[in-house]
């Protein structure tokens, strides 16, 4: 298994244009006549960029050709933020001279190309660009594009199915947006006939590779590499109604350090895992404030802060709904919630140092607009009277004309108690009891309960009165006296909304007009409060903080140690490492199973997964699945091809059972390579593990002390090493005969059994089938 993390824009893939990029010091330097002949190569035109991206569920997918090298590039489906910061980051390295997309784009991304394409002064300009059909970016057209492209790189030898699996060790099918942008791309290359417009038709566009990228900023590491270094670990949900996915955090390196309080904290800070930046200005802005939280006289302070953190929320989604206003009385109590936490943040940050830049921003840009804004609210919103009738309502003292309605509205019980008794004196004495009620956008109405007498529709009619409805055995008619209310008060309730939404819709308006700083109290806050669970997970674990040279080209771990294996195992023995320079860049390192091999490498992968144009690779049990010879040749063919590049060679960690790979010489001698082994002491029949790395190399892979502390037989560990030292010694493997027999009377048993079984007298038995079918298979296995 094998594991790389490489920093950088470093491409990583096939074709032949990779190789002068790679052996640097192998192209030799050119001559005059060949100088002359670059210069009028580069007088030819300027490289283009053409650049092809999709938008969906909160992730980019993005592809784009280079006309000065004919290579596609792609990055994987990679997470970015509502505003697109990756994506613009992108397009400020690579210069597009063209931006290709889906005419079907969602808000935020119609707004980013509308910002890129009125970028006048961009330079050396702004792009073109260019819409297609949805249809064009199809999951399946797309995979049928890349994999029946005409590739010089491809081997003209292979066949159909030797190709996709050519391609499939390149492309990573498995990222869907990624796969669409490329199909995206080679259809607007096609269309557009980049760099071959003057060619006959049948000409197709030169594609000389492909190659993944990242963003110089960032380090590139695969999902495989997530996955075994148990960074994220997604496992089933125990209640499956909980979670919409179904799915939660397991045991992984994110599970333990997510100790955020506020969704934005904890989005962030697995933005943060997937997305690891190598800005060492970045990196240490971040430690110092793990570091400041860490100190003891700053823990009170730690938990007030992370406490705020739980009533920062959804921001983005209030503001959107304010858009729309689909707001709702839930999300003004959130906002005052927010807002006034935001509020405490910074009065809590002023008090802090300001040499550091987190605080200084929160200090700073949690303006006196969040006071406006929590101000405005209080004193507007009726959070109590909103909850009980379930719509905005506002306090009294806001509007005095809203306050005269409702105050007439309060008293309207005890008036209308008055007319409905003097309605009842000019009523059918026959009718026992009255009552004027009021029904919005329907006025007052005078309701009577339904005689017996009254059983036909003719029957309701009453002289004086207007029928109405008949509901729940009560009629319900206009009198005289109810169309003067009607005329009187109006629909005081109808009136008294619509003046609440009005002023609903002007305090809309002024928490929009500041939403700049409550997107910005969103981004710091969640940052603050990643930070905060990292200083907390640093707190309760031990953990130090790392130091970053950028002098040093190479890894020192002291006492390093396995985040989650440490709180698995009843005991765990810390491993220092040391990789560069003087130390060497390969290390090979080999002891019996179980020893700890896998767990050394791991925790170095932890540590460190970013480096300059240096990468770290993790070899574990490489070529274990295949032949012991061709696992072993294939091992050392990689080492040596990395062992070639001298001082580019990357740094390496092998972790292996082949100890022939020392016995035989099988690598170069050198100061590059250096051996390692994991300590351990026989005593007496026992091997006893100590964890600890040293310099050598073991002499056994001991698997029957492994085998016998798993619990596996005696008798059979006895006989596996038996056929060990036959192998070893070249002698034929005999089978037990204590073994042999004891199969061969189960045999004639079962054999037996059959014959027992038959009845002679069925008219449907053949015995030449039974004796072919079942007797003749069964004697080769008892003689």
């Amino acid at each position: 298994m094998t594991f790389q993390a490489t920093p950088g824009r470093t491409p990583q893939g096939l074709g032949p244009g990779a190789a002068s990029a790679r052996f640097p010091n192998l192209v030799p330097a050119p001559g005059p006549a060949e100088a002359n002949e670059e210069e009028d190569e580069e007088e030819e035109g300027p490289a283009e960029i053409h650049l092809c991206v999709l938008w969906n569920s909160g992730y980019l997918g993005i592809a784009y050709y280079d006309t000065s090298d004919s290579i596609v590039h792609f990055m994987p489906d990679a997470p970015d933020h509502e505003s697109l910061k990756l994506l613009q980051r992108v397009v400020d390295e690579i210069n597009p001279r063209s931006v290709v997309t889906s005419a079907k784009q969602d808000e935020n991304m119609t707004r980013f190309l509308g910002k890129l394409a009125s970028q006048e002064h961009r330079e050396p300009k702004r792009p073109e660009i260019i819409l297609l059909p949805s249809v064009d970016f199809g999951l399946e057209i797309s995979k049928q594009r890349l994999l029946s492209g005409n590739y010089s790189f491809v081997p003209e030898s292979m066949t159909a199915t030797e190709k996709i699996l050519f391609l499939s060790s390149i492309i990573p099918f498995d990222c869907l947006l990624t796969v669409r942008a490329l199909g995206g791309l080679l259809k607007f290359l096609g269309r557009r006939r980049i760099g071959v417009e003057l060619e006959d038709y049948n000409v197709s566009i030169p594609i000389l590779g492909f190659k993944k990228f990242v963003l110089t900023h960032l380090v590139s590491i695969d999902q495989d590499t997530y996955s075994v270094l148990q960074i994220f670990k997604s496992e089933a949900h125990p209640s499956v109604y909980k979670v919409a996915s179904g799915l939660k955090e397991g045991l992984s390196l994110f599970g333990i350090l997510n100790r955020c309080r506020c969704k934005w904290g904890e989005k962030l800070l697995r933005l943060w895992f997937t997305r690891p930046t190598q800005d060492l200005g970045e990196l240490n802005s971040r430690l110092d404030v793990i570091q400041f939280f860490l100190l003891p006289q700053n823990l009170d302070m730690a938990q007030m802060l992370h406490r705020l953190m739980s009533h920062i929320k959804n921001v983005p989604l209030i503001l959107k709904r304010m858009k729309l206003s689909h707001t709702k009385v839930s999300d003004w109590q959130v906002l005052y919630k927010t807002v006034y936490s935001a509020l405490g943040l910074r009065d809590a940050c002023r008090s802090l140092p300001q040499s550091i830049q987190l605080f200084r921003d929160i200090a700073q840009e949690f303006s006196d607009d969040l006071h406006h804004i929590a101000s405005l609210i209080g004193k507007v919103v009726d959070f109590e009277g909103s909850l009980a009738e379930n719509r905005f309502t506002v306090l009294p003292n806001v509007d005095p004309e809203i306050d005269e309605k409702k105050r007439r509205l309060m008293g309207l019980p005890s008036f209308l108690t008055e007319v409905a008794r003097k309605e009842l004196e000019n009523l059918d004495s026959r009718i026992p009891s009255c009552s004027v009620i009021y029904i919005p956008l329907i006025g007052f109405l005078l309701s009577i309960p339904r005689l017996p007498s009254m059983v036909e529709a003719g029957d309701f009619e009453i002289e004086g009165l207007d029928f109405m409805f008949l509901s729940e055995e009560k009629l319900h008619y206009r009198s005289a006296r109810t169309k003067e209310l009607d005329a009187l008060l109006g629909d005081l309730h109808c009136e008294i909304r619509d003046q609440e939404t009005l002023l609903m819709y002007q305090l809309q308006c002024q928490v929009l007009a500041r939403a700049a700083v409550l997107t910005r109290v969103l981004d710091l806050a969640s940052r603050l409060d990643a930070l905060l669970a990292l200083a907390s997970a640093a707190r309760d674990y031990g953990y130090s903080r790392p130091h970053y040279s950028p002098q040093l080209h190479g890894v020192r771990i002291h006492n390093g140690r396995h985040p989650l294996m440490e709180l698995c195992a009843r005991t765990f023995v810390p491993n220092s490492a040391e990789c560069g320079g003087d130390k060497g860049k390969v290390k090979v390192v080999t002891g019996p199973n179980s020893s700890g091999k896998s767990i050394y490498l791991k925790q170095v992968a932890k540590a460190v997964n970013n480096a300059t144009e240096q990468s770290l690779v993790l070899i574990d049990e490489f070529g274990k699945g295949t032949n012991t010879v061709d696992g072993l040749a294939l091992l050392a063919a990689v080492l040596r091809h990395w062992l070639v590049l001298g001082p580019m060679c990357p740094h390496i960690f092998v972790a292996t059972n082949f100890l022939s790979l020392v016995q035989l010489q099988l690598l170069p001698q050198g100061p590059l390579v250096q051996y390692l082994t994991m300590e351990t002491c026989e005593d007496g029949s026992d091997l006893v593990f100590f964890y600890q790395v040293c310099g050598g190399v073991a002499n056994a892979s001991y698997a029957s002390h492994t085998a016998a502390q798993a619990g596996l037989p005696e008798k059979l560990i006895a006989r596996g090493k038996e056929i060990s030292d036959l192998i070893r010694n070249g002698k034929p493997i005999k089978p037990v005969k204590e073994l042999l027999k004891e199969n061969q009377m189960q045999n004639c048993q079962t054999l037996v059994d059959k014959f027992l079984k038959l009845d002679l007298e069925d008219p449907s038995l053949d015995l030449d089938i039974f004796m072919s079918q079942e007797v003749l298979p069964a004697a080769t296995t008892i003689l």
